[in-house]
């Protein structure tokens, strides 16, 4: 009597789990909701987030649009990258311009020259007139303290507002997109994940990025402890120097508020072993916008903030 083995099943690894997990949400919003849109900058995350989106949905079309809120001070390494990604894959992209809102009046720049704070007008009244009923984040939850508190799902009242006690549970998978009229939801796909696997990922998946996310010489002067790179924004000041270093970025936004940190990493696998090695997460590092306050990011989410 001859025996037959089972066949062995390679395991998945930590990544394919990842990967399942963010394929099944983009295909749950797809489901559930009318109108959604994908939030995207040009930063690691929101490049993940889109490979996600055109894996779960390959060979058809990511049936999303895609937006961005343009502070006026992003890098414009970033804003280059954005916009061939855009065009690569044959994408609508809406922008909302902070510098649009500031030239009407609607918004007033801040002394110290920030703009991360002014996204949230251009973003909800976006989400508003564009009636997105989900509106798909970058968002994980190892990045800050209040970010952890989100659901993969999360509400946002008709004021695009979040508050905590709203959260919904959501045991074994299952997500509750109901909301009222006026009401819509953020979506978190990559809430489990953190910048290790981002990394990982990106390496895993062959995945291009911009330069800036790699070890470079920049002229960067410090404030507050961080390299900030000089711009019309408002820096450097008269008692600020500006010096070339080799630096990178481990997360990108407005100039005036992201830093750089001292890097050898040119590679991959460099920056891997770096991310693998340190104690601080990328926000903690180079973001001043979430050093105002020890509940920053917290009160600007309640405001409509991502």
């Amino acid at each position: 009597m001859t025996t037959t083995l089972p066949v062995p099943v390679a395991a998945l690894t930590h990544l394919d789990v990842l990967e399942s997990e963010a394929v099944h949400i983009f295909r749950e919003v797809a489901g559930e909701f009318e109108k959604p849109v994908i939030l995207f900058s040009g930063g690691k995350d929101s490049i993940v987030m889109l490979r996600l989106a055109l894996k779960a949905f390959a060979p058809a079309p990511v049936p999303f649009t895609l937006l961005h809120v343009d502070t006026g001070h992003n890098f414009s390494e970033v804003i280059a990258y954005r916009d061939r990604i855009v065009a690569a894959h044959g994408l609508r992209l809406h922008v909302a311009s902070v510098q649009e809102y500031i030239d009407s009046g609607k918004l007033r720049e801040r002394p110290d020259g920030t703009r991360n704070p002014l996204q949230t007008l251009p973003l909800t009244e976006k989400i508003a007139s564009e009636k997105f009923d989900a509106v798909f984040g970058g968002g994980r939850r190892d990045e800050e303290k209040a970010r952890a508190k989100e659901r993969v799902f999360s509400l946002r009242d008709e004021f695009s507002q979040w508050d905590p006690r709203r959260q919904r549970p959501e045991l074994w998978q299952l997500y509750n997109g109901r909301h009222a009229p006026g009401e819509h939801v953020r979506v978190f796909p990559l809430s489990n994940w953190t910048e290790l696997d981002v990394w990982q990922y990106i390496a895993r998946e062959h995945i291009q990025l911009p330069q800036i996310y790699f070890a470079h010489q920049r002229p960067v002067f410090k404030r507050s402890g961080m390299w900030l790179t000089a711009g019309d924004w408002g820096g450097p000041k008269d008692d600020e120097t500006v010096e070339m270093r080799q630096v990178r970025y481990r997360t990108v936004g407005d100039m005036s508020c992201t830093g750089a940190v001292d890097s050898t990493a040119t590679t991959l696998d460099a920056v891997i072993a770096e991310i693998a090695a340190s104690r601080l997460t990328e926000r903690g590092a180079t973001r001043a916008d979430d050093r105002l306050s020890e509940a920053a990011m917290e009160d600007r989410k309640r405001e409509g903030y991502f």
